[in-house]
């Protein structure tokens, strides 16, 4: 029996959690989605609707755990999680926490920095949605949600860094990061593990938006899982790298025996909340491969073809994800 891990639908063993994707989004907002509901309503409805057919074809390649990365900030819904958790029978886990600052909303704890100790604050936040529920809901959060800046860590998100080190001290809840543009990785680990974290239970997120090995490495030494966790956004917009830069980045890590170490995700945003996205003409074919079966459909089998093997694969989306939340 292994640690158990907080789903929508309640607690359930951690190490027997199956093949999981640990970074995808029913739904997502960028913060100030709520002020433009005249024009661009929430429809729960839909909501469902789209979120059952997402994890319904995930689990046609037999996932059975999906973490839904979603910050509080970033029109997190748990609510909406648990039922698409119990129409699709599949287990999902919930995060706590906030997106980074320049896409995320700042000023309130900013705010609250001016008045007092705002990690404090964040730390009792973090620590009452693991423990107690988030708000009234009773729906526990499950992982625990951190960003940082394009190049820097701002003294903003630094307070968000320190006080999950804190709570995951205290609890040994995992966490889940986002580099922006994959930078930081190294720097996050580090914060992490001076605030006490523990690394077998840190991922260090976007991992895939700097393909360079030697970067990988310095952040992998440090103990800590990294997620490559982008496949399928390759569209300008997006500043990332292309699919087959990631395959490349992905065999050179396990060819360097750190196949204990990885995670794979595709960061879907399957339902975008405020008004319709109209995607530019010469984006529409690029955003098509960005959905839940891209890993599935194309990704391992060219790293298959590349040389991985099958049990390196299945260590990746199975054995690793097991020893992190278990």
């Amino acid at each position: 029996m292994g640690r158990a891990l907080e789903t929508v639908c309640g607690p359930v063993d951690g190490s027997q959690i199956g093949k999981t994707l640990v970074h995808e989004h029913f739904v997502f907002g960028f913060p100030g989605f709520q002020a433009d509901s005249t024009l661009g309503p929430y429809d729960p409805d839909e909501a469902l609707r789209v979120g059952v057919e997402t994890a319904n074809r995930a689990k046609r390649h037999g996932v059975t755990t999906v973490v839904d990365a979603t910050a509080n900030d970033c029109g997190r819904d748990p609510v909406l999680l648990r039922r698409i958790a119990e129409a699709a029978g599949i287990h999902i886990v919930v995060s706590t926490g906030y997106y980074f600052e320049g896409q995320g909303s700042p000023a309130y704890f900013k705010f609250r920095a001016g008045l007092g100790d705002a990690v404090q604050e964040i730390y009792e936040m973090m620590k009452a949605e693991l423990t107690q529920g988030i708000g009234t809901t009773g729906i526990k959060a499950g992982v625990i949600k951190v960003g940082s800046s394009l190049g820097t860590i701002t003294p903003y998100e630094e307070m968000f860094f320190r006080a999950a080190a804190r709570v995951q001290h205290e609890l040994g809840t995992v966490i889940l990061t986002h580099t922006e543009g994959g930078t930081m990785g190294p720097e996050q680990a580090d914060l992490l593990l001076r605030e006490g974290g523990d690394p077998a239970r840190i991922v260090i997120g976007h991992m895939c938006g700097n393909t360079d090995p030697d970067y990988a490495v310095r952040v992998l030494d440090q103990g800590v899982f990294i997620a490559l966790d982008r496949f399928g956004l390759e569209a300008d917009a997006f500043h990332t790298p292309k699919d087959t830069e990631r395959e490349a980045l992905a065999m050179a890590l396990i060819s360097r025996g750190y196949t204990g170490q990885l995670l794979f995700s595709q960061d879907t945003v399957n339902m975008n909340l405020g008004r319709k996205v109209r995607w530019p003409a010469h984006m529409v074919q690029a955003m098509e491969a960005a959905n839940i079966e891209r890993i599935f459909q194309v990704i391992l089998p060219d790293l298959l073809r590349l040389g991985a093997t099958q049990e390196q694969l299945d260590t990746i989306l199975m054995e690793n994800p097991a020893r992190l939340f278990g």
